[in-house]
């Protein structure tokens, strides 16, 4: 058999291996990639409000704190609670975050929902698992590595490597190392 069979052989089934870790960093690359726009993994919300503090003391009690957050319409547990100044209590939920100003009222609630499925596919995409994983993620990089070079000789002739493959080749090179040089 000629080796530009084994080539193509070898490169369909690479690829086939290849397509469910390809979806998974291509939908997480583009996530990641607009992380100054918004959090890829979590949908964070903030809700501002008043709610009525004249019983609560300078120092909150754990019935002040039930009543705060009883006041707020929340029905998590309390994890925790930090004094961020004198008259400022944040409260801590699973998953919510609950700031109050002791003297005027004044409470921000911030919520963090996971994005189902994106938040996953960017723990993997970044590595986040660690151990296995990274080996797993060595490997696929190496699997990308191979499918690139056999990809050149899928084809032969004007629309293989030695015809317009080798152009588009050449502009797949050419493009990042532009953006490379731009933003240097």
């Amino acid at each position: 058999m000629k080796w530009r069979k084994w080539n193509n052989i070898f490169h369909r089934d690479l690829g086939y291996l290849a397509v469910g870790l390809t979806i998974i960093y291509s939908v997480s690359g583009i996530a990641v990639n607009h992380v100054a726009d918004w959090n890829p993994s979590y949908n964070i919300e903030h809700q501002s409000f008043h709610i009525d503090v004249s019983t609560v003391q300078s120092q909150p009690t754990e019935s002040d704190i039930s009543q705060i957050v009883s006041a707020s319409g929340l029905t998590g547990t309390v994890e925790s609670t930090f004094m961020i100044s004198s008259d400022q209590i944040r409260i801590f939920l699973e998953n919510q975050t609950l700031d109050v100003n002791l003297k005027t009222g004044d409470a921000e609630l911030e919520t963090i929902e996971k994005r189902a499925i994106l938040q996953e596919f960017n723990a993997m995409h970044l590595n986040h698992p660690k151990k296995l994983w990274t080996w797993m993620a060595d490997i696929y990089a190496v699997v990308l590595i191979i499918l690139a070079v056999t990809g050149l000789f899928v084809l032969k002739g004007k629309k293989g490597i030695t015809g317009r493959g080798a152009w588009l080749t050449g502009l797949g090179i050419l493009i990042p190392l532009i953006f490379y040089f731009m933003y240097l």
